[in-house]
């Protein structure tokens, strides 16, 4: 396959580092092993290709996903001469390249959100400025670039004029307006298409893009061409779908804006309207595997707007073995190479009966013979389903031990990731009176609050200290002292009135919490101040962006009400406010590129944690690569450290690590050994628990992908597909006839991976290494 297309130096030393043999797929892909080298491999052929095309046409991505590319572009043009650059340059086929010189480049924005001020530093448009622009010095001048505030409109308005709520109706190019703003809305729409046609020809008349770089969303979608774009589509005024919605909303300030903003991009056709262009797409974790193995492995389709890369000789997708991980190729290099193991004969099976829609037990020697995978199975025989099945029930019986005399830890990277992953298995374990249950939380997760729920929390704050309803701040102790305590007390007022349906006062029991949180954060000392600080906070949100970085005092703000939420969670098993911990881990920032947890600010924290609860089991979500270093897997690589240090001061040998996954990944059945029951009930009181507590979450200002709703559906979801799997493995009958209630009543499964301390630590060091020797 890789012979029929013109491979560049830098391209031959990658392919050759991955060992990758075969590739069969509609247009060529590269592996590496991590996010970081995923940043090394594009900034390499990047400057390969500008040193051999100084005056070229380049068009490069917005977002979190070129943090590397962006990182070790700069580095290596910093460094071209010294040792560090030079091994790197030699070992990676740029070892007789000439340094490119990048200001005599044009630059092509890909896109925009319309309409967003050019001013605001969640625009595109100030991205490419700050980390192209400036970041690679290359020339404003000859760029092309997408500013809202300067496309012409009607009567030369500005959009806030044109569109004085932000939202453009594209149903006006087709029908009769009927007021006299909607007429001027008309004809702004037609001079945006207009101008979008400009921007088109700007780009074809030098010669179209030459260097290519994207990401491919949950859609598929490249830059902003949702599924179902037009292969031969050119620069438009568009709508997106809900899963680009879904993502986008990080970058805007929530659904709410994201769902109402269009997008002006550069079509599929543009992309590949130069036949010599280099077009790469980049993808980073499993999150990705399925559109990218769609997107490499499908003829040219609308589906897939990736697949418009089979037009250009030079098309790419670079992928990080967790995006690759469902390809053909992989598959097929998973069975082939190294050892056969159990995992694989697990996989295979139950992969199989998925794939021929077959009960496990109803499987004949002849269909595993017939199988490409299971046909490998070492030894195959009539008993080896048997096996299989034999295996899964033992997972299953783990899954339902009573646990007794243990000390819980169960952390999280963000508020309701525990709930999300494993609240059934914990309601077993707290229903154990000799069972201690500690819960930590090691982030504040700010930025999963919006503005507008702050301010609206924040008005009826104010209106109930006006008529009197707080009435803690009349204490003479309370700015002093006072506001520290009877913390629980919050918690118990709140889920009494749960329980009692009566929403009015258990926002007041919101509102409690957030005045302790204002005056603790603000170190308000009198009930006027603390009227005047409200206003304040008021003033500072209402006059924000959404998606506008707020400062620390009102992050912390944000993060406390999160905190809160937790805690009421928990308080419906009797879990005391103390046993909850929040530890504000401080790479934590809300900054588009976060920083690495630090040994010292970060891991001493989870270590003091560790000594004061003593904990004989832990529980953590066990991510795979992500789409990069993101927060769990930096919560991951702050918490494998701590029990390393920990480690050394105690014996552990005794202790458990319980790996968990919630709506973000989820295990493979070969990949868990706990498999844990799920009732109606058990789901009945996650999805309670989360819409009554999460007040901040339940309309899902920043919700997945795969779901317009409540985390908690999603994570229900996840339990009933996982039951899905396993009773097409050992028959529904053994779930109905089972001689146990919690089995019986099961109409979901949790996966979990449960290890001894040098499993784990073995484990993150694997994840580990996506970092180590990276910048």
């Amino acid at each position: 396959m890789l012979s029929n297309y013109p491979l560049s130096e830098v391209e031959k030393a990658f392919l050759k580092e991955s060992g990758v043999e075969k590739i069969s797929t509609l247009i060529p892909y590269l592996t590496v092993d991590n996010f970081p080298k995923l940043g090394l491999i594009t900034a390499c052929r990047f400057l390969e290709w500008a040193a051999e095309n100084p005056n070229g046409v380049i068009s490069l991505p917005t977002g979190k996903t070129p943090e590397y590319f962006i990182k070790w572009t700069q580095f290596l043009l910093e460094n071209w001469d010294s040792k560090k650059g030079k091994d790197v340059r030699e070992k990676y086929g740029l070892s007789g390249v000439k340094k490119p010189v990048l200001k005599d480049l044009t630059f092509v924005q890909i896109d925009e959100f319309y309409p967003i001020s050019s001013k605001q530093k969640n625009s595109f448009f100030d991205y490419v400025n700050k980390f192209y622009l400036e970041g690679f010095g290359l020339n404003k001048e000859k760029a092309i670039l997408i500013n809202s505030d300067e496309i012409p409109l009607a009567d030369g308005k500005h959009f806030k004029e044109v569109f004085p709520d932000l939202k453009v109706d594209l149903s006006l190019r087709f029908r009769e307006p009927i007021n006299n703003l909607e007429k001027i809305q008309q004809k702004s729409i037609y001079m945006i298409d207009h101008w979008c046609g400009q921007y088109e020809k700007k780009i074809r008349d030098v010669g179209g893009i030459g260097f290519f770089l994207g990401g491919i969303g949950p859609d598929g979608h490249i830059a902003f061409n949702t599924r179902g774009s037009h292969l031969y589509s050119t620069t438009r005024l568009t709508e997106t779908n809900f899963e680009t919605q879904a993502v986008a909303a990080g970058d805007l300030g929530g659904i709410e804006i994201s769902a109402n903003r269009l997008v002006i991009t550069i079509g599929l056709d543009t992309i590949v309207h130069n036949p010599e262009a280099v077009g790469i797409i980049i993808a980073a974790g499993e999150a990705k595997a399925q559109i990218v193995k769609d997107s490499l492995e499908t003829p040219l389709n609308n589906i897939y707007p990736g697949t418009v890369l089979q037009k250009l000789k030079n098309g790419r997708f670079y992928l990080t073995k967790g995006a690759a991980v469902r390809l053909t190729d992989s598959v097929d290099a998973y069975y082939q190479n190294g050892e056969w193991t159990w995992e694989k004969t697990e996989r295979a099976i139950v992969d199989l009966c998925k794939k021929i829609k077959k009960y496990g037990h109803r499987l004949k020697i002849e269909d595993l013979k017939a199988d490409k995978y299971t046909s490998m199975i070492p030894g195959l025989s009539e008993d080896t389903v048997n096996q299989v099945i034999k295996s899964t029930v033992e997972k299953i019986n783990r899954g339902t031990t009573k646990e007794k005399n243990e000390v819980l830890l169960h952390t999280g990277p963000h508020h309701d990731d525990i709930s999300l992953g494993i609240l059934p298995h914990i309601t077993n374990q707290l229903q154990e009176n000799s069972n201690e249950a500690h819960f930590s939380v090691l982030t504040s997760g700010f930025t999963a609050v919006t503005n507008t729920f702050v301010i609206d929390t924040l008005l009826l704050t104010k209106r109930l200290l006006d008529e009197g309803e707080i009435q803690m701040v009349k204490y003479e102790d309370f700015f002093d002292v006072g506001y520290k305590l009877k913390t629980d007390k919050d918690v118990y007022h709140f889920l009494t009135n749960v329980a009692s349906e009566d929403p009015d006062q258990r926002m007041r029991g919101l509102c409690h919490r957030v005045v302790r949180a204002v005056v603790d954060i603000f170190e308000v000392k009198s009930k006027q101040k603390l009227r005047e600080t409200i206003n304040d906070i008021i003033s500072i949100l209402k006059n924000s962006y959404d998606g506008e970085k707020n400062p620390s005092k009102i992050q912390k703000l944000k993060g406390m009400i999160r905190e809160f939420e937790e805690e009421l969670v928990w308080a419906h098993f009797g879990v005391q406010v103390k046993n909850v911990h929040h530890l504000r881990l401080g790479f934590y920032t809300g900054d588009i590129f976060t920083e690495q947890p630090d040994k010292k600010r970060d891991v001493i924290p989870i270590v003091e944690m560790f000594k004061s609860i003593n904990p004989t089991k832990i529980s953590l979500t066990l991510d795979p690569e992500g789409s990069g270093p993101d927060t769990h897997y930096k919560v991951l690589q702050a918490t494998a450290e701590a029990v390393r240090q920990w480690g050394e001061e105690k014996d552990l040998s005794e202790l458990r690590i319980i790996g968990y996954r919630n709506v973000w990944f989820k295990f493979e059945p070969h990949e868990a050994n706990v498999i844990v029951p799920v009732s109606l009930g058990d789901m009945s009181v996650m999805e309670d628990s989360f819409a009554n507590c999460y007040l901040s979450q339940v309309n899902a200002s920043f919700p997945s992908y795969s779901h317009n709703g409540k985390f908690s559906t999603v994570a229900k979801r996840t339990w009933v597909g996982q039951l899905n799997d396993i009773q097409l493995l050992l028959g529904k009958n053994y779930f109905y006839q089972h001689d146990t209630a919690k089995v019986r009543s099961s109409h979901g499964l949790i996966f979990f991976k449960d290890m001894n301390v040098e499993e784990f630590l073995a484990h993150a060091r694997e994840l580990e290494k996506s970092i180590e020797g990276m910048l």
